[in-house]
């Protein structure tokens, strides 16, 4: 399962043919999906991945536009439709409205989504999934075995990458995707303590400022390995 996934994403990289793997993935049963993945761990570093393929595939191939490219079920995993907005609010950050600021679950959730959907939300995951734009984090190859480890030092290098401290005016700026999620953080006082373990620098006095987002394209942004 973690194969399939992980290969597509490889030949997505490598500007390699897709239609095998796309159609491997569509064909697998939902009962051997819901089996392989059992627990959050798996279920991250699965969604993750397919996550980060489909956007380039629906961008880059099938030219998919926004807002369609989130909303509409544009792909088929285990014979079911999906959207981008499924796997990211759905399944990875168990069927949060994606309004809400990561605050109310969304009622209209359906059985296969709750089903799929992981039992604890995990923050790390914004520093994972990549939109294209220049703005999101770098695409990596997720793998469950130390996916721990893996979110660990994506989380660390995007908030080295995107977060500046002004000590002069006691301002700290951070990535919008704390405003636009606060709750999966933990609001303020959660982003403080997340800037502190991960940058070892402490908040206190400082404002935080959310920074403003590049939505500028940037496709194929994977991490150099």
């Amino acid at each position: 399962m973690h194969q399939l996934a992980e290969t597509l994403l490889l030949a997505v990289k490598l500007n390699q043919p897709v239609e095998g793997k796309v159609e491997a993935l569509a064909n697998i049963s939902l009962d051997d999906l819901l089996q392989q993945l059992h627990d959050d761990t798996s279920k991250m570093a699965f969604w993750i991945n397919c996550y980060n393929a489909y956007f380039q595939i629906l961008r880059k191939i099938q030219k998919a536009e926004k807002p369609e490219i989130y909303r509409s079920k544009l792909f088929t995993i285990a014979r079911q439709q999906f959207s981008l907005d499924d796997i990211e609010h759905g399944i990875l950050r168990k069927y949060r409205y994606k309004r809400s600021l990561g605050y109310f679950s969304n009622p209209f959730t359906s059985r296969l989504i709750k089903n799929l959907a992981v039992s604890h939300i995990d923050y790390r995951i914004h520093f994972a999934l990549n939109c294209g734009a220049v703005s999101c984090p770098p695409i990596a190859f997720y793998h469950p075995n130390n996916l721990d480890q893996q979110l660990d030092l994506a989380t660390a290098s995007f908030l080295d990458t995107e977060t500046t401290f002004f000590d002069d005016k006691k301002e700290v700026h951070v990535s919008r995707l704390f405003q636009w999620y606060l709750g999966d953080f933990g609001g303020k006082k959660g982003i403080r303590a997340i800037l502190k373990k991960y940058l070892h620098r402490t908040t206190k006095g400082f404002k935080i400022v959310f920074a403003d987002y590049s939505w500028e394209e940037q496709l194929d942004n994977f991490i150099n390995t």
